[in-house]
């Protein structure tokens, strides 16, 4: 069964609770504050609750992504991370450098489990969980937001982000000032009469960032 509080919709007009609304920075357009919420909320909620901050370091997998592109940012602007390592493909390891990633990591040519320096963090986006664990300091934490169907090896956990309208109204400062700042794919705006062109090109796992749908006039 269908459920839009969990699944999302795609819809012109939509019915929801007051407490997952924010209103929207003035500094974006709609499409750019359309394409945030749930990415933000994911990657906030699972730095968190993986415990960054200040002085930490980080090594996010999937960098590119419209969660990874996130997390980079809020590591080192709202959580302070001393530094931030990602992962990507050859011709996106430039996007993740101005993001704020420190070491960007061309996954087609480097093992980063195999690399001397390990990480207070890890968070992975792609599924690969079991990689993620070489690469993370004794004592650390990994955060996944690819549902496994086993075990996960400690010290890693599963987030899924619950919206909230509170952590939409802390991050606003941080969009305003362009500290932080959506990332959409140059393929995007797609036409709602291409939704299915969207979605089967965001299978690719190509994409860069977020992928936006929108209305046509």
């Amino acid at each position: 069964m269908f459920h839009a509080k969990k699944d999302g919709t795609l819809a012109e007009y939509a019915a929801v609770e007051e407490s997952f609304l924010a209103l929207k920075p003035k500094k974006l357009r709609f499409g750019e504050a359309a394409s945030l919420p749930v990415v933000i909320q994911t990657a906030y909620g699972g730095l968190e609750r993986a415990g960054l901050s200040h002085g930490k370091s980080l090594l996010v997998l999937g960098g590119a992504g419209g969660v990874g592109t996130l997390i980079i940012q809020l590591a080192k602007e709202v959580f302070g991370a001393s530094r931030v390592a990602a992962t990507s493909s050859t011709g996106k390891l430039e996007l993740l450098k101005s993001l704020g990633a420190d070491l960007a990591i061309d996954y087609t040519k480097v093992n980063f489990e195999d690399l001397p320096e390990k990480f207070d963090v890890v968070y992975d986006t792609v599924g690969e969980i079991e990689r993620a664990a070489k690469a993370v300091k004794p004592g650390g934490s990994i955060v996944t937001i690819v549902k496994q169907n086993k075990t996960l090896p400690p010290p890693a956990f599963f987030f899924a982000v619950t919206s909230n309208r509170s952590t939409l109204e802390k991050l606003k400062p941080f969009l305003e000032s362009g500290k932080v700042k959506p990332v959409i794919d140059p393929k995007s705006p797609f036409p709602f009469s291409q939704a299915i062109e969207a979605f089967s090109y965001l299978q690719t796992r190509r994409a860069t960032g977020k992928l936006v749908i929108h209305p046509v006039p």
